[in-house]
């Protein structure tokens, strides 16, 4: 059979080439359906076994209900430095290493996001403004918004060290600032490890919010519930602050990070069930701004790239990396990235991101 299929397509192209337009499609399907037929039909027999035979339903690592397409990074979150100026004691990227890629090999991973479907891309850390006093961190929103011209560029912050000339530098390059602030008692900020000695971190967020609306940045609060929080209330800070959201997170522990023998953080002590999250979710329903995460929402629904952009998988409650994008490609690294696109979706990952589109009263 598998000699006589050559003269037998050629012969069905001649004829199809011989008929006249109006039953050129027609024949065209007949043949298409015929060498589905030919050539992927089980009752046809083989000289040798199929070597690319894909069991049904099974990405290529072998996971029931993959896709065999590619995951297009729309959004990526680059944790460009672990190193932190604060001692956060949930956190769950620590300072590991103090390794910071040259700008020029950052850009080049950036670029290769880019081509591969990025639309928006987060710097954070560790303090993403420790490095160079925040300039590597300006080369990088400008590069990516004037150069790369992405839909978003975004950063997350503990706000401590932004000044407002970084703003005049670099503000219009930057469509949102996310700034952690995990309460609005300034006792309960030392208690978690946000204390800065004399500084206030509440009274340094105010100002922030000033500069984002004079340098025309969205403003965004990031907050971690936790032991130390479970029972606050935030309302009336959060209505008057109004950042255009508040992304609301469940204390995580993540192995061999905030926790295990080689972690450099200890969480255990700071985690809350699934009930007190709840609570305080409802306690706070009013918040037109309020986007909650839980857990489960939130452990493998980010892609997340780590110094070496490498992505980091988080399926076994710890963070296992990839190879290096610089290395292997997009494509290829992203395979280990154990991304969840549906959650991603479903935590509502993809929004109104850009400033352009945001349409805020300035």
């Amino acid at each position: 059979m598998g000699l006589l299929l050559p003269s037998m397509l050629a012969g069905m192209l001649l004829s199809v080439l011989g008929q006249p337009l109006c039953s050129l499609w027609c024949k065209l399907l007949l043949l298409l359906c015929w060498l589905r037929e030919a050539l992927w039909s089980p009752s046809i027999e083989s000289t040798g076994p199929r070597q690319d035979k894909e069991e049904p339903n099974k990405t290529p690592e072998g996971e029931e209900g993959g896709s065999l397409l590619p995951t297009i990074p729309v959004s990526v979150n680059y944790h460009f430095t672990r190193q932190c100026n604060y001692k956060c004691g949930f956190c769950f990227h620590t300072a590991k290493t103090s390794f910071v890629l040259p700008l020029e090999e950052a850009k080049r991973g950036l670029l290769l996001l880019k081509e591969a479907g990025m639309e928006k891309i987060n710097f954070s850390g560790g303090e993403p403004f420790l490095q160079d006093r925040g300039e590597y961190l300006g080369q990088l929103v400008k590069f990516c918004k004037a150069e790369l011209s992405l839909p978003s560029v975004s950063i997350v912050s503990n706000g401590s060290l932004i000044r407002e000339r970084w703003f005049q530098n670099y503000g219009d390059y930057l469509d949102i600032l996310a700034i952690s602030c995990d309460s609005f008692d300034e006792e309960v900020n030392v208690l978690i490890g946000r204390g800065q000695g004399k500084k206030n971190h509440v009274e340094n967020l105010q100002k922030l919010r000033t500069w984002c609306r004079d340098y025309r940045v969205a403003f965004k609060i990031n907050s971690v519930i936790n032991r130390f929080n479970v029972e606050e209330d935030m309302n009336e800070q959060i209505r008057a602050l109004n950042p255009v959201r508040w992304k609301v997170f469940q204390c995580l522990i993540i192995e061999g990070e905030n926790s295990g023998e080689d972690a450099l953080r200890e969480a255990e002590r700071f985690v809350i069930s699934d009930a007190e999250f709840e609570g305080f979710l409802a306690r706070h329903r009013g918040v037109p701004c309020l986007v909650p995460e839980s857990n489960q929402k939130m452990k493998d629904s980010y892609l997340i790239l780590d110094e070496y952009m490498r992505f980091l998988n988080c399926q076994n409650g710890r963070k296992d990396p990839s190879r290096s994008i610089l290395d292997v490609g997009v494509e290829e690294a992203i395979k280990f990235s154990g991304f969840d696109e549906k959650m991603f979706l479903k935590r509502g990952g993809k929004y109104v991101w850009s400033k352009a589109d945001l349409k805020l009263d300035w």
